[in-house]
This record gives structure tokens, C-alpha cells and sequence, in this order.
């Protein structure tokens, strides 16, 4: 649980240094645009002096006026309206228009221009005025929206890098996966050959019958495991089955082994078939490693109940038991790998029955409820045939 803690901790600390790259970037962004906002500004009242200056200047005089032609002509990026003391448009700059549409673009601009800043007035002479209306350049519009933008990059980059991790993960986890299981398989299948030989050898002799019966059921118990074990990574072949029979021989198979204060129901009609395409042998084993991991939370004492609730198009079976619960917190980590809340185990018995269920049957298993000292229920989605 300590490992997925801290990987846990380890994805927070990733999101929270992207969160605060962009949020430092959206206020240093910001920053800019007020202070860009601020020198156009400056460069719209400097344009609106020259004008001033070049409207009162005489050209009879030797008053040099190529300054004041410099400043007008070299607004080339900043949009600009003049109108007269009653709003009658007058003269514009860097709005492109054609004739045919030019009152609508400049009306559509000018009320534009009004919404967005104050406009700076242009004395003339004691008598006229005009207005200067203008609005933020396009390069000034672009930044303003540049911190969305870098918010949009920081996030698909998070979701990217994390779908490449997961998938660079599951692709690892999967070729360890197979690669145990079949070593496993392998490694078992000499000494039940060699079972099998034992046990046939004690029917010659003249031992009791019911323990040779107790050691060929142990030693076929163990030709089932070495077949679902060489069965991960296989594609498993599907059949018609029904689901109950392959509970039913499941619980007796459990109930041999298990403390006699461990009482199993099954909670469904024991008169009919619940048929689905199924691999009984890979199903069987999800069934009991639920049960014995109700049985070691029950301490092996309580009530282990299996439901078969049917739906139009599915069947959900429910494993509850009355053991200590599962916290919130390990809801979305039960079926990792490594996870477990005992001494003692490898963790991989929720991580096998979720691979079984979803990735061999396309169904689902998840944790149903849970409640701490009450007991945990488990539900699993098959489709039907």
C-alpha cells in the first residue's frame, strides 16, 4: 500500500508543478499585456497630439511638421476611429473594409472601440473637438489570449505523457504478467506429473481409499491452477456455460477447505441455468479468490453470500461478506498489483480477477460498497449469451 502512497504523492507533486508553471505563466502573461495595454496607450495619446499639432500647425510657416507626418504614419497596427463632439465617424486607421461594406465595419468598430477603452480628445481649436476611439492591436488581442492557450498545451501534455506512461506501464506489467504465469505453469506441471504417478502407484497398495481419494483431488486441484496460470496471455476460448454451476462447484470446492464457521450462500435459484459465454476454468478462479479474500478479512469466521442478480442484457453476480471493510481511500487501488492489506501475500489476486473479468470476458468487477468492521461486496458484470 506504501508503493501506491507514494505514487500517488509523486503524480500530485507532477500536477501541482504543472499548476503552478501555467498559473506563473498566466500572471507574468497578464503582467505583459497590462503593461503592453499601457504603451499603446501611450502611443494612441502621442498619435493624438501629432494630430492636434499637425491641425493647428501653419503650413505658411517654417514650423517643421515631418516629425508629426512621422508619428501618424507609423501607427500601422493599432485600429483607430476619429469622430467629431457628436459622434459623426470622420476619419479611420488599420480597419480594412471595401466600400461596399465600410459604414458597417466602422459602425461595428466603433462600438466596439467605445466598449473597450475612453477615448482621447483631440482639441482643434477653443470651439471644435474630436474623439479618438480606438481598440487593442492584434498582436496585444493574441496575448491576452496566449495564457489560454499555454493553460491548453500544460494539460495535453499531462494527459499525453500520462497516457504514454500508463500504456508504457500496462505493456510492462503485461509481459511480466504472461512471463510469470507461463514459468509458473511450466515449473508445476514436472511434480504433478510426478502426483499423478504417486497416486497411482498408492492404488496398488493396500492404503485407505479415502486418503487416495483426498491426494487425486489435490493433485487434479493442482493440474487446474498450472492450466489457468498457462492461460494468461492466451486468448481463452469462451462457451456456453451457466455461471451458477461454475459458482456452486466453486463453494464446494471451498467449503472443504475453509473453517466450518465460514458459511456460504448462494443467493439465487438453484432450479435454473444463467447462461454466459464463459471459460469456466478462469472464471472459477476469480470466484475464489474473492472468497478467500472475504475469508481472511472475516478472519475466518462470518457469512460469504454470492448473488446472481439478472438485467435485460447482463447478469450481476455480488460476492458480499461481513469482514473489516475496506476504506474509501483503497476504493480505486484494491485491484492494482502489490496492493493488499495483509501481513503477508503478493497482492495479485484482485489484479488476476480484474484482468480475467474485463480484459478475457469484456466484463466488469469492481467494489461495490464497503463499510468499515461490516463487510465489503463485490460486483461482477457478465454479458449474456
Amino acid at each position: 500500500m506504501d508503493f501506491y502512497f507514494r505514487k500517488r504523492r509523486w503524480k500530485i507533486l507532477l500536477l501541482l508543478l504543472a499548476v503552478v508553471i501555467g498559473t506563473g505563466a498566466f500572471f507574468y502573461t497578464n503582467w505583459l499585456v497590462k503593461n503592453m495595454a499601457k504603451e499603446e496607450r501611450k502611443s494612441v495619446e502621442l498619435w493624438a497630439e501629432a494630430t492636434q499639432k499637425l491641425a493647428s500647425a501653419d503650413i505658411n510657416s517654417n514650423q517643421d511638421i515631418t516629425f508629426l507626418n512621422d508619428i501618424i504614419i507609423r501607427n500601422t497596427t493599432i485600429p483607430i476611429i476619429i469622430t467629431d463632439s457628436i459622434g459623426q465617424i470622420g476619419d479611420s486607421r488599420n480597419i480594412k473594409f471595401n466600400d461596399r461594406n465600410k459604414d458597417k465595419v466602422l459602425t461595428r468598430e466603433f462600438r466596439r472601440m467605445k466598449e473597450e477603452n475612453e477615448p482621447i480628445v483631440i482639441s482643434i481649436s477653443e470651439t471644435e473637438k474630436q474623439y479618438l476611439y480606438y481598440r487593442d492591436s492584434v498582436l496585444l488581442q493574441n496575448l491576452k489570449y496566449y495564457p489560454l492557450v499555454q493553460f491548453g498545451v500544460i494539460f495535453l501534455f499531462i494527459v499525453v505523457a500520462y497516457l504514454a506512461f500508463s500504456s508504457s506501464r500496462n505493456a510492462e506489467q503485461n509481459q511480466v504478467w504472461v512471463g510469470m504465469s507461463k514459468e509458473t505453469a511450466h515449473q508445476l506441471g514436472t511434480p504433478i506429473s510426478s502426483l499423478m504417478a504417486w497416486v497411482e502407484l498408492l492404488k496398488m497398495q493396500n492404503i485407505d481409499g479415502n486418503l487416495i481419494q483426498e491426494f487425486e483431488k489435490d493433485t487434479q486441484r493442482l493440474q487446474k491452477i498450472t492450466e489457468r496460470f498457462s492461460k494468461i496471455g492466451s486468448i481463452p476460448e469462451l462457451l456456453p456455460t451457466d455461471v451458477a454451476e461454475t459458482i456452486r462447484s466453486t463453494v464446494e470446492y471451498l467449503k472443504t477447505r475453509s473453517s466450518g464457521k465460514v458459511r456460504f450462500i448462494l443467493d439465487f435459484d438453484q432450479e435454473r441455468n444463467y447462461f454466459v459465454p464463459l471459460n469456466a476454468s478462469l472464471f472459477s478462479w476469480v470466484i475464489e479468490n474473492l472468497c478467500k479474500n472475504a475469508i481472511d478479512a472475516m478472519n475466518n469466521a462470518g457469512i460469504i453470500q454470492i448473488s446472481i442478480i439478472e438485467k435485460p442484457d447482463q447478469y450481476f453476480i455480488e460476492v458480499a461478506d461481513t469482514g473489516k471493510g475496506i476504506s474509501k481511500a483503497y476504493f480505486k487501488t484494491v485491484f492494482q498489483p502489490g496492493f493488499t492489506t495483509k501481513k503477508r501475500g503478493w497482492g495479485l489476486g484482485l489484479s488476476l480477477a480484474k484482468r480475467i473479468v474485463e480484459n478475457y470476458h469484456k466484463g466488469k468487477i469492481y467494489l461495490k460498497q464497503s463499510e468499515i468492521n461490516k463487510g465489503s461486496t463485490f460486483r461482477i458484470v457478465l454479458n449474456k449469451l
